[in-house]
């Protein structure tokens, strides 16, 4: 029980870190352009997640931001640790576009 509850406050240390992360809280702060975010996404992420986000040789992204927080999103988009998914870092304003983008899907 004790190892469970020590993992858990672990999970959140991460989970509170990157939330506190400057780039990360840049991006939050914007406000998004989901019709921006949709021509960010066909340039850089139809290719691997298709062209209406539904999976190709990256995973479905229809739904992605009832599965994953805002913060959880934009780790994903700039950690690269999910190969094959390069690491990627985009300008802060467009990261929050992408970002708006990813809530209509």
């Amino acid at each position: 029980m004790l190892t469970l509850a020590i993992a858990a406050l672990g999970m959140f240390g991460a989970y509170n870190s990157q939330a506190s992360d400057p780039y990360v809280q840049q991006v939050l702060s914007l406000r998004g352009d989901d019709l921006r975010g949709s021509a960010i996404f066909q340039i850089n992420c139809a290719g691997c997640h298709g062209v209406s986000a539904s999976g190709n040789v990256g995973p479905d992204l229809r739904s992605v931001a009832q599965r994953k927080s805002d913060v959880r999103l934009i780790q994903q988009v700039i950690s690269g640790k999910t190969p094959p998914m390069p690491k990627f870092q985009p300008a802060p304003q467009d990261m929050a576009d992408l970002l708006s983008y990813l809530r209509t899907l």
